[in-house]
């Protein structure tokens, strides 16, 4: 009977240890807090890293594209970007970026010169891409949700009929539509093996995982976690970084395992970086943050 007591006596104490305990290293690295990198920009987004680990990101209503090197120096790359928001490389280099002056996904060389892959839909501009993401096959989804913004001079209620997901071709010789059955789809990203797509629906609050399919279409949507986000990503260990009021971070279950405060009114996008792609980058409002972490990103 003592034996017994001991050990329901041992069971209490291991549950009773704070949460952190039983879930294991933490993904943020010890003695470590945000950063605070550059400030005086209108609106940050859509970081994206090269494959030194060097991050860019847009300050959309300055129109502009910025690179953060692993150095820790701050340059412009590119000062007419078409109102760039979302970023991603593509296998060779070039960075594709959602431009809603027009609508469009432009892709960038690293001289900073363009060119258009995608002008509209059958027929009809776009409503506003505003974030994407390369399938290892080179493959493109992009969300395109409406946002008015001020500087359009069309009117965007003649665009399209609803606010999808999109496949681009790795070619970009065709252009489909994945989903059908969201509210406004915001964040993007993929698993670094090709076969899950998670979206986040800002407009429902809500993150969904989808199967992808071989021929790159989408299956077997279910909902990831009850929380939406504006953008996303993903570390080595399948862990989904949400945006919005901070960071939030659920393990590939669903399950939130950590918290990021922001010290910014709203924080609109995240991307590992630096040259061991353990630096969480973080774009909200007027700032750029970093933060060290145990865990790595995918390039």
């Amino acid at each position: 009977m003592k034996n017994n007591i001991i050990l329901v006596s041992i069971i209490l104490s291991i549950l009773s240890l704070p949460a952190f305990s039983q879930k294991g290293k933490s993904i943020i690295a010890p003695n470590t807090e945000v950063e605070k990198l550059a400030d005086k920009f209108s609106f940050t987004e859509g970081p994206a890293v090269d494959k030194k680990g060097n991050i860019y990101f847009t300050d959309q209503p300055n129109d502009k594209i910025y690179k953060w090197s692993t150095k820790g120096e701050l340059s412009v790359f590119n000062d007419n970007t078409g109102r760039a928001n979302g970023l991603y490389f593509d296998r060779k280099g070039n960075l594709l970026a959602c431009s809603d002056m027009d609508n469009e996904i432009w892709s960038f060389s690293k001289d900073g010169s363009h060119s258009t892959l995608i002008t509209d839909f059958e027929g009809k501009k776009l409503n506003g891409p505003n974030d994407l993401w390369i399938h290892p096959n080179g493959n493109i989804y992009f969300t395109d949700p409406l946002y008015k913004r001020d500087y359009w001079t069309r009117n965007p209620e003649i665009q399209q009929d609803g606010e999808y997901v999109y496949l681009l071709s790795a070619d970009y010789k065709s252009l489909i539509k994945v989903t059908d059955d969201l509210v406004k789809p915001n964040g993007i990203i993929g698993s670094p093996d090709g076969k899950l797509l998670y979206v986040a629906d800002i407009g429902a609050n809500k993150t969904y995982v989808y199967d992808i399919k071989t021929d790159g279409s989408l299956t077997n949507k279910r909902l990831f976690t009850s929380l939406g986000s504006d953008g996303m990503t993903i570390d080595q260990q399948g862990n989904i970084y949400l945006t919005g009021r901070g960071v939030t971070v659920f393990n590939p279950l669903g399950e939130q395992i950590e918290h990021i405060a922001v010290d910014a009114g709203w924080t609109a996008n995240v991307c590992f970086g630096g040259k061991d792609m353990k630096t969480l980058f973080i774009t909200a409002s007027q700032y750029l943050y970093a933060l060290r972490m145990n865990v790595k990103g995918v390039k």
